[in-house]
């Protein structure tokens, strides 16, 4: 099991990521709540992971932080909830908004994220209810993505995002729309994934 990488962010196209460890590049999926922390391409960064073992591939999940890996890991244990529905939950929902849906049974604003129908939100706030104590902790775990320097908007962030935002399950022309209701001159794709991502489950 591959517990934790230490390496140097060699690509970032959310949601995937190119991490080179010694000369070594594992392709890892991570959500966008690590993606607003990590470096420039060419810095160092630190990831908690997690390897998905199928008959037909091996997947490396990673986090930026230990809360943040072990909500991961308790989506996982919901009937129904694979690692990309849980990579989807993560990117789409703040942990604190997850924990007050969980709480105060908001299937409504669950059931919002692509790829959870009315069914998985109901068991997710079934079955996450009782795990809410083992994983508090992680409430704080979203970090703030840094301030864009100012400018007009790259030409390809629009495009990045929208197909972030499909990878993550959204159909092209609900990517398409959530990534226009918010782009604005001077920000980059992962910005711009983070306010759409606010504004489609509001």
């Amino acid at each position: 099991m591959i517990g934790q990488l230490r390496g140097i962010v060699l690509i970032k196209r959310p949601p995937h990521l190119v991490l080179d460890v010694q000369g070594v590049g594992y392709e890892i999926e991570a959500p966008m709540s690590t993606f607003y922390r990590l470096p420039a391409t060419g810095a160092e960064m630190h990831l908690f992971t997690h390897l998905a073992v199928r008959d037909d591939a091996h997947l490396l999940f990673g986090f930026a932080t230990e809360a943040e890996r072990r909500l991961f890991r308790a989506l996982l244990k919901v009937n129904g909830v694979g690692a990309r529905t849980a990579l989807t939950i993560l990117s789409g929902m703040e942990t604190g908004m997850l924990v007050q849906c969980i709480r105060t049974s908001d299937v409504q604003r669950l059931v919002r994220l692509p790829g959870i129908g009315r069914k998985t939100a109901e068991r997710l706030v079934v079955e996450m209810r009782d795990r809410l104590a083992d994983w508090e902790a992680a409430g704080n775990a979203e970090g703030a993505a840094a301030a864009g320097a100012p400018g007009a908007t790259p030409a390809n962030a629009a495009d990045e995002a929208v197909s972030a935002l499909i990878a993550l399950g959204y159909k092209p022309q609900e990517a398409s729309r959530h990534v226009q209701s918010v782009v604005q001159d001077g920000m980059g794709s992962e910005d711009i994934i983070r306010e759409a991502l606010k504004a489609s489950i509001r």
